[in-house]
Parts: C-alpha cells; sequence; structure tokens
C-alpha cells in the first residue's frame, strides 16, 4: 500500500463556536455543514470533501465522543480510489498484525480503522466518486455505515 495523501485531521475540541472563529474565520476554511447537533462541524479548503472535523466535548469533557478530550482523535490517510484498494490495503495490514477497530462507509469515502504501535488511531481510506460531495457538500456529513469488505 502507499499513501497518497493525508487527507484530513479530525480534532476534539473545547468550544466548536471558538475553533469555528479560528479554523473557519481567521484561517479560512469554509464550513461544510455539523452533525451531533451541531456539536461537530467539517470545514474544506476545496480540495476534497473536508480536510478538517471539529468535535466539541465541551469544557467538562461531556460524555459524547467515546474518547472525550482535546487534542487529536485520528489522522486519515487515502490510499486510492476504489474499494479494490481498500480490500488490499486491508489484507496488506492483516498481514502485518496491524490492529483493525473498524470500518465505516461515510458515503463520501469508505474507510478502515487501525491503530499505530502506540495506539493513535489512523483511518486508511479511499474516496468515492468526487462528485458525490462537489454535488452535495453535506454529504460529507451522511450518516455513517457499516464497511463490509
Amino acid at each position: 500500500m502507499k499513501a497518497r495523501e493525508l487527507g484530513h485531521v479530525v480534532l476534539y475540541v473545547r468550544d466548536i463556536e471558538r475553533s469555528l472563529r479560528f479554523y473557519r474565520d481567521l484561517l479560512g476554511f469554509r464550513e461544510v455543514g455539523r452533525v451531533f447537533d451541531g456539536r461537530a462541524a467539517a470545514l474544506t479548503a476545496g480540495r476534497t470533501h473536508h480536510e478538517i472535523l471539529l468535535i466539541e466535548v465541551g469544557p467538562d469533557a461531556a460524555p459524547m465522543p467515546p474518547h472525550p478530550r482535546v487534542g487529536l482523535y485520528h489522522i486519515g490517510v487515502k490510499v486510492g480510489d476504489s474499494l479494490d484498494e481498500l480490500r488490499a490495503a486491508y489484507r496488506e495490514l492483516v498481514e502485518a498484525g496491524v490492529r483493525i477497530v473498524g470500518a465505516s462507509d461515510h458515503t463520501v469515502s469508505q474507510s478502515l480503522y487501525v491503530l499505530d504501535p502506540d495506539g493513535h488511531e489512523v483511518e486508511v481510506y479511499v474516496d468515492a466518486d468526487p462528485s458525490i460531495w462537489r454535488d452535495d457538500p453535506g454529504a460529507v456529513l451522511a450518516p455513517i455505515k457499516p464497511l463490509r469488505l
């Protein structure tokens, strides 16, 4: 497998509005949409469906999401554009003994979630047809479905 690009970063933040003022208003990323009752926002610079996803955990690290803390949730590494490429990556990861902790169909991409040797989560993914998110930017926030390879 070969990483093609760093796709996106997901950050847990204390205050979604404060973070949006920085990433959206100051740095110029465009907000694509929100989920989790407005507690998560996807942003793009236009290269892809989203380069940043902000998830608010609040000042008291409220119980949502599953690992509430401020900081990095996971990084996304694009490895191709087809499910066949993701299946090949899956086989390579399994053969290497990498721990796979999840698999999801995000409509705009399909993903495997693995842990690096220190336990950091890495999303290994392929993009779906780009017209999906170009025609409907809100598709990046479509309900997540299970992925079976």
